[in-house]
């Protein structure tokens, strides 16, 4: 079973084409071949559900000139230029200068080859995609302009490229989701945990989202009405989704009780119309509320809902965490998924380190069925309840820690290993068993080094490189430890 998405993942991307004018009088049809090429790339943006916005053949600097307050008016995410034959630098100066959108040049030949016993100039003009990269990166350095990226390649057939052109659809979904997301942030900061201290403006200021600030009070008004048809779907969704096994080692754990499941349900429906409420993307929380109290019923039940919600697309935080909130945000706007999670037990005869949390964690990257135990406490925190249990898949994985720098600005540290098979304690809590190569000692103590936040976001695959443009673009210092 897999959780559907609460919200569609959306992005505008502009494309324009460049061409030299000179041409089209000289070459009959050679403008309208072009013009067919740019069109089946932004057919091929559009297959990753982008909302392609189209430019056109900007061959001159006055095309150049006109298209440039259409761009800014355009609101986008990202700008492909895409680079059908040779043009002058003059199609791109006004864009660079006065266009502040991150751009990837597209270099897509439609030949593997040309034919060059019969070639002609016709056909290379046609197949001459790569000719003005180089004038192109001149004029960006020039003007100190950032070009992000160049997808070079052919324009069928080449797995590289339509890697490239994915992963960069996938980081306008990021970047669009980051200049639009409303996170909650609802209680306080556990005492003992100074790493988890967040400048909401720096947030703000860095990645474009709007932090909400909310109160328990704003679930436990929806946990107040009590909807038994609710409350039922939604006992009927959760024990669909995880099995409830018997305990197995752990004295804290039993099998989901009939009040835990019922809690866990009620919570679960008043959290999802308390986000609906505040229009939220994402929630980072902490708050533990007086014993016997409804509110900390609510605020010490939220895992089951959380993790429901995370694998739906909207992250969840516990410890009151935003800034891994929005590492699992980009994780999952990437497609990879992203769990809470936090270094575990090392386990010296395997070489891994058990990779986990206590939730919240996006259930579809789990490694079969996930789990629900109830917990007669929780470790270190106060209240009991339901708790979630499951592997990540087996396979390569990456992970994301959102670190505080000495003057307040952020840093991200990255790094990429593999999830391996293998026993996880039966605790109500998920962990995978995390490979690093064979130097575990050192890689651990490299990440510690590299000073990270110690949550993280942990995705299914590699994808540290799409990352690392992510921080490019939004002037994140990235540290990537192997």
């Amino acid at each position: 079973m897999k959780i559907e998405r609460r919200k569609p993942l959306v992005s505008r991307i502009g494309v324009f084409g460049v061409g030299h004018r000179n041409y089209w009088a000289q070459f009959p049809g050679l403008l309208e071949e072009l013009e067919e090429k740019l069109e089946y790339f932004c057919g091929r943006v559009e297959k990753e559900g982008a909302e392609v916005v189209r430019f056109g053949m900007i061959d001159d600097a006055m095309k150049a000139a006109e298209a440039v307050p259409k761009m800014r008016a355009a609101n986008l995410d990202l700008l492909f230029c895409d680079m059908v034959t040779y043009a002058s630098s003059a199609t791109i100066g006004r864009i660079f200068s006065q266009v502040d959108v991150p751009i990837v040049l597209v270099a897509l030949q439609p030949l593997r080859a040309m034919d060059y016993a019969h070639a002609s100039t016709y056909v290379q003009l046609c197949n001459d995609d790569f000719c003005a990269v180089p004038e192109f990166l001149g004029v960006a350095s020039r003007m100190g302009r950032k070009v992000h990226d160049v997808i070079l390649g052919t324009l069928h057939d080449d797995p590289d490229a339509e890697k490239k052109i994915s992963q960069w659809c996938s980081i306008a979904n990021v970047l669009h989701d980051l200049k639009t997301a409303r996170i909650g942030h609802m209680g306080h900061v556990l005492e003992a945990m100074l790493d988890m201290h967040t400048d909401p403006t720096a947030l703000s200021r860095t990645f474009g989202i709007h932090v909400v600030q909310c109160e328990p009070e704003d679930i436990e008004r929806f946990y107040e009405e009590k909807d038994s048809d609710e409350i039922d779907a939604k006992k009927r969704q959760i024990l669909e989704f995880f099995d409830t096994p018997d305990p197995v080692s752990d004295p804290l754990t039993t099998k989901l009780t009939d009040d835990d499941l019922h809690v866990a349900a009620r919570v679960a429906v008043a959290l999802e119309k308390f986000i609906d409420a505040k229009k939220l993307d994402g929630l980072a929380y902490y708050y533990e509320g007086t014993e016997g109290t409804a509110k900390r019923e609510v605020m010490t039940n939220l895992i089951v809902g959380n993790s429901l919600l995370t694998a739906a697309g909207f992250p969840m935080c516990g410890e009151f965490d935003i800034k891994t909130c929005l590492a699992m945000l980009i994780f999952d706007r990437l497609g990879i998924g992203g769990s809470f999670a936090e270094f575990h037990p090392l386990d010296f005869e395997r070489n891994t380190i058990l990779v986990g949390h206590d939730g919240p964690h996006h259930l579809n990257i789990a490694d079969g069925k996930p789990v629900i135990r109830s917990l007669k406490k929780y470790h270190g925190k106060p209240g009991r309840g339901a708790s979630v249990e499951f592997k990540i898949k087996v396979g390569p994985i990456t992970m994301l820690s959102i670190g505080v720098k000495e003057d307040g600005g952020f840093r991200f540290v990255l790094a990429e290993g593999e999830s391996k098979d293998g026993p996880i304690p039966p605790t109500g809590n998920t962990n995978t068993h995390g490979f690093f190569g064979d130097d575990l000692r050192g890689f651990l103590l490299r990440w510690v080094m590299a000073g990270p936040t110690h949550h993280f976001a942990l995705g299914i695959g590699h994808h540290a490189e799409a990352i690392e443009k992510i921080a490019d673009i939004l002037g994140i210092e990235c540290v990537r430890v192997k």
